[in-house]
Order: C-alpha cells, then structure tokens, then sequence
C-alpha cells in the first residue's frame, strides 16, 4: 500500500479542513484527488508529503507513519505544489544539482541529464528558470519532484494555466512516470482525469463524497438519468418523441438527431426502435450516453 489515510481532520481554529476522510492508494495507481476550491485537496496533500501536521487520524506512505517517520517519508515521496517554488535566479541544471545534492544522490551529473531528457528540457537546460515558459516551469518542477527516484508522487494542479499543446505533453509524462510510480494528483480539467486516472476520490467541504475507478462513477451517475443519442432517417418532431413512454426530456442536437432522455432504469432503446418502426422511420444510430465526468463531478459537488 503506497498511501493510507484513516479518519484523518484538519483544524485551522474551529474550521474543519478535512474532516474524517479515509482513502487507500495503491502501489502503481494513477489516482485523481478532485473536489472544488476549498474543498481540502492541498491540505490532504501537504499533511501526506509532512508540509503540515493533521489535527487527528492516521497517514501512512510506503509503510511509515508521516508523523513519526517524517524524513523517510519525504525520501519516498516526491511533491509539485500548486503554486512551483522555482528559484528564478537559478539556471535550470543548476537548481537541479542543487536539490539533487539535499538528497544526497550519487552520480548526480548522469541523474540530472537522465532527467532533463525525461522531461523535455534539453533545449532549455542552459537559461535561467525566471526565462522560462510557463510549460517549461512545470517541467522544471516536474524533474525535482522525481529526481530522487521517488515511489510517490504528490501533484497538486501539474497543468494549470498550460496552452494545449503543453497540456498534452505533460500528461504524457505523467502517464510514463505512472508506469512505474504511484502518482495522486489535483486538478480542476475533467478530460485529463478521463485521459490519464485509473482511479477518483472526491472530496467536498473536507469529506471524501466518491472513491472508485472513473468509469465507475460515471456509470454509477448515469443510472439515475438515461441518455439516448438518436439519428433518424428523416425528420421527426419533438412532439412525437415526447409521445414515446418513459422520454421526459427531449433535445436536437442535429438535424434528424436527438438526445431522449428518462428516468427509468430499463433500457429504452427498444422502445425508441418500435417507435421508429411505427412510425416508418429508419434508426441510423443510436448510442446510449454516459455521463461526462464533468457532469458527475457537478452533481457531487454542487450546494
């Protein structure tokens, strides 16, 4: 088990941070870490990387108490805070030597190579970090959170404020280094968690309100309301497939196609079928929808 969290709350004054939030993270598991602003995403992730103690409860990584056990903690565990606190002034292979030398890593010449071409930064290897893009920032602090070969990776907002282009490969290297790492991650862009999470732990107002694979939840949300996406041969109203038993909401989203939504928890595809049959109409596609993990994310998450 790489993280376990049991009944842990975190106080500012009388305000609960966390509150009684358990979880387990296991060993080569891409985990996303979601909820709103507020919610306690970076309290829980710097209370597990030994930045801030909890009130109560109990944290382990790899095994070890990060209380009691806080250095070694922080030797199997490697962090990118939200807000990346590069030192500007600092040339990138030099800030690199520089934390490789805090925790003592032989051969550090090879290391920081091996790691300015994992990450892409052998173009700017020679600038000063405060030249540097914002993407390449993130990559800087991408190479010191993994430059001591960590087995627990804390990445709290890795993407944000990226252009497209950046963001698709730094999810690439996230996704290599949950290869063969444990990475637990924030973030507020929904497709990356799609793209990239095996797994998702919600948390709202402190308390944990989902844990399971990502596919799971939204096919979990999806029960509840049933979506049908429909194309017909030709054109159709809205009044008549409001006829159809069970439809209580109906939307065109193209010209002979249609999103029928219900309630119920029977498949309505063979009821649209018939209708369409009764109806002398020819059923060019039809799709049942999941629910977006957006949309999921909304509904947990909303006041």
């Amino acid at each position: 088990m790489s993280i376990e969290v049991k009944n842990v709350f975190k106080y500012y004054g009388e305000q609960a941070a966390l509150n009684d939030v358990s979880f387990k993270i296991n060993s080569g598991e891409i985990v996303g870490f979601l909820g709103p602003n507020g919610a306690g995403k970076s309290t829980m992730m710097k209370i597990i990387t030994c930045y801030i103690p909890k009130s109560s409860g109990e944290v382990k990584v790899c095994g070890l108490d990060v209380d009691e056990e806080s250095i070694e903690v922080r030797k199997k565990v490697g962090y990118l805070p939200e807000h990346n606190p590069l030192y500007l002034d600092m040339y990138v292979k030099e800030y690199l030597d520089f934390v490789a030398s805090i925790y003592k890593i032989p051969n550090k010449k090879e290391r920081i190579a091996e790691m300015i071409e994992l990450v892409g930064l052998q173009k700017e290897q020679r600038k000063k970090i405060g030249a540097l893009s914002k993407g390449y920032r993130q990559r800087v602090g991408l190479a010191q959170a993994i430059i001591h070969d960590p087995e627990v990776l804390i990445l709290d907002e890795p993407t944000s404020g990226l252009d497209p282009n950046q963001l698709v490969d730094i999810r690439k290297l996230i996704l290599d280094i949950g290869k063969t790492k444990t990475v637990m991650l924030s973030t507020h862009i929904m497709q990356e968690v799609e793209a990239i999470c095996d797994r998702v732990i919600i948390i709202k107002e402190g308390q944990l309100v989902a844990d399971a694979e990502a596919k799971e939840i939204q096919k979990e949300a999806s029960k509840e309301e049933q979506t049908v996406l429909v194309e017909f041969d030709k054109e159709t109203t809205r009044s008549q497939l409001n006829k159809i038993d069970g439809i209580n909401n109906v939307r065109e989203v193209a010209e002979n196609k249609w999103l029928l939504s219900t309630n119920q928890t029977e498949d309505i595809r063979p009821v649209i079928s018939k209708f369409a049959q009764d109806n002398g109409l020819l059923v060019l596609t039809m799709n049942k929808e999941e629910k977006s993990m957006e949309e999921v994310f909304k509904e947990l998450t909303k006041e």
